[in-house]
C-alpha cells in the first residue's frame, strides 16, 4: 500500500469555491422563506382581501399616492421621505459605531433583545389580530396575551443566542417577515425611492473607508469580536477529505492564543504548542496517506517557520461583514428585509412580477456570494440584488406582461 500511493500524485488542496454551492443553498433557503411568507400574508391581507391599510402611511406623506399629484410632486416626496429614512439609518449606524468603540456591548446585546421584543410584541400582535380577522378565528384576549407575552419573550432569548442556533434563525427569519410585511404597505412612490436609497447607503456605508459599517467591521476584527447586530448565520459547511481524517482548523488554533502577546516567555509556549500540533496533524496525514508510519514535523521546528504559519494564520484571519468566526456566511437582517418589501411591492400588482423579482434577486444574491469568496472582505448585499429587482420589476410590467397576455387571449402555447 505504501508502494502503490506513493507513487499517485496527492489530491490538490480543496478551493474556497469547493463549498460555495453548500454555502449559497444555506443562506438563499432563510431568504427565500422570508419572501414567499411576505408575498403570503400580502395576498392574504391586501386591501382588495378586506385586509386594512398600514399606519405607516398615515408617518409617510400620502402626497405621494394623491391622484391629484403630478409625478414630479410625487417623485419629490418619495424622494424626501427616503432621504429621512437614509438619514435616520446613518445616524444610528454611526451611534452603534461609538457605543461599541467604548466597549458597551452588553448594552448593545440587550438593546437588541429589548428592540426584537418589541417587534415581536407589537408588530407580530398587530400581525396576529389581522390574520384572526381575516379568518374568524375565535380567541379571547387573555390568551391572546399569554400566547402573545411567551412568543416575544422566547424571541429576546433567541437573540441573545441562549438558545439552539435553528431557533434563532428562525426567529430572526420571523422578524424580518414582520417588519418586511409593514414596509410594503408605504406608498409606492416611496417604496421604490426607499429601495434605491437603500442600495446606495449599503454600497457608500460598506465601501468608503468612512462608511460606518466598514470601520465597524473593521473595528470587530481588529478586537476579534463579534458585531453586536441582529446579522442571520448560515451553519458552517464542514469539509471533508477522502480518505484522510479531519485536520483541526488553522483559523481555530490561532483564536484561541490571538489575545495573547507573543513577545513574552510564557505565551511563546502556547503559540510553539498551537504550531506544533499544526505541524503534528499535518504530518500525521502525511503518515496515514504514504504509509509512513513515526515521522512527524514537530522536531524540525523553528522560529522562522513559527513566524511564516502565524503570518499565514493572520493572513487567513481577516474575516469580513459576510463571513463569521467559523466561517459560516454572516447577512444582515436588513438585506432580509428590503428584499422581502421588493418581491411583496411586486406581488401586490400580479404573482409574475413576484416571481420575476424573485429571480432577480436570487442571482445577484449569487452574485454577491462568489465576490464574497473570492475577495474575503466586507461586501455589501442590497446593491446588486436590488438593482436586478427593480429591472425585472418594470421590465416585466412594461413587455413581459403584455407578451403574455397576448399570447393567452390568442391561445398561443410555449
Amino acid at each position: 500500500m505504501a508502494t502503490a500511493n506513493s507513487g499517485s500524485p496527492s489530491p490538490p488542496p480543496p478551493s474556497i469555491l469547493d463549498t460555495l454551492g453548500e454555502e449559497i443553498v444555506r443562506i438563499v433557503a432563510p431568504v427565500s422563506a422570508c419572501m414567499l411568507l411576505v408575498v403570503l400574508l400580502t395576498a392574504v391581507l391586501s386591501p382588495s382581501s378586506g385586509g386594512p391599510s398600514s399606519i405607516l402611511t398615515d408617518i409617510v406623506s400620502d402626497s405621494t399616492d394623491s391622484s391629484s399629484s403630478s409625478w414630479v410632486e410625487q417623485l419629490g416626496a418619495a424622494l424626501l421621505n427616503s432621504l429621512r429614512f437614509v438619514v435616520l439609518i446613518t445616524a444610528l449606524t454611526f451611534l452603534l459605531l461609538l457605543l461599541f468603540y467604548l466597549r458597551c456591548t452588553a448594552f448593545l446585546r440587550y438593546y437588541m433583545a429589548f428592540s426584537s421584543t418589541l417587534v415581536l410584541a407589537l408588530m407580530g400582535g398587530g400581525l396576529f389580530v389581522l390574520l384572526l380577522h381575516r379568518f374568524d378565528v375565535p380567541l379571547d384576549c387573555f390568551t391572546f396575551l399569554v400566547l402573545l407575552f411567551n412568543f416575544a419573550i422566547v424571541g429576546a432569548v433567541a437573540v441573545l443566542g441562549a438558545v439552539p442556533i435553528a431557533v434563532t434563525q428562525g426567529y430572526l427569519v420571523l422578524i424580518g417577515v414582520l417588519v418586511a410585511y409593514w414596509f410594503t404597505m408605504l406608498p409606492e412612490w416611496t417604496t421604490w425611492a426607499l429601495l434605491m436609497a437603500m442600495a446606495l447607503y449599503d454600497l457608500a456605508a460598506v465601501l468608503l473607508p468612512v462608511g460606518p459599517l466598514r470601520l465597524l467591521v473593521e473595528l470587530a476584527i481588529s478586537r476579534d469580536e463579534e458585531i453586536p447586530a441582529l446579522v442571520y448565520e448560515a451553519r458552517p459547511v464542514v469539509e471533508h477529505h477522502e480518505g484522510a481524517p479531519t485536520a483541526p482548523p488553522r483559523r481555530r488554533l490561532w483564536r484561541e492564543v490571538r489575545g495573547s502577546s507573543p513577545n513574552s516567555a510564557s505565551n511563546l509556549n502556547a503559540y510553539a504548542s498551537v504550531a506544533t500540533e499544526s505541524q503534528g496533524e499535518e504530518a500525521r496525514l502525511v503518515t496515514v496517506e504514504e504509509g509512513r508510519a513515526g515521522e512527524t514535523l514537530a522536531s524540525a521546528l523553528s522560529v522562522p517557520l513559527l513566524e511564516q504559519q502565524l503570518q499565514r494564520a493572520r493572513e487567513d484571519d481577516d474575516d469580513g461583514i459576510g463571513l463569521g468566526t467559523s466561517g459560516a456566511i454572516k447577512l444582515g437582517l436588513g438585506d432580509f428585509i428590503f428584499y422581502s418589501v421588493l418581491v411583496g411591492r411586486a406581488a401586490m400588482y400580479d404573482f409574475m412580477t413576484a416571481y420575476a423579482c424573485y429571480l432577480a434577486i436570487i442571482a445577484g444574491l449569487g452574485i454577491t456570494l462568489l465576490l464574497l469568496a473570492v475577495y474575503r472582505k466586507a461586501l455589501p448585499a442590497l446593491p446588486v440584488s436590488i438593482a436586478f429587482g427593480l429591472v425585472f420589476y418594470f421590465l416585466t410590467r412594461l413587455l413581459l406582461e403584455v407578451f403574455v397576455v397576448q399570447c393567452s387571449l390568442n391561445l398561443v402555447m410555449f
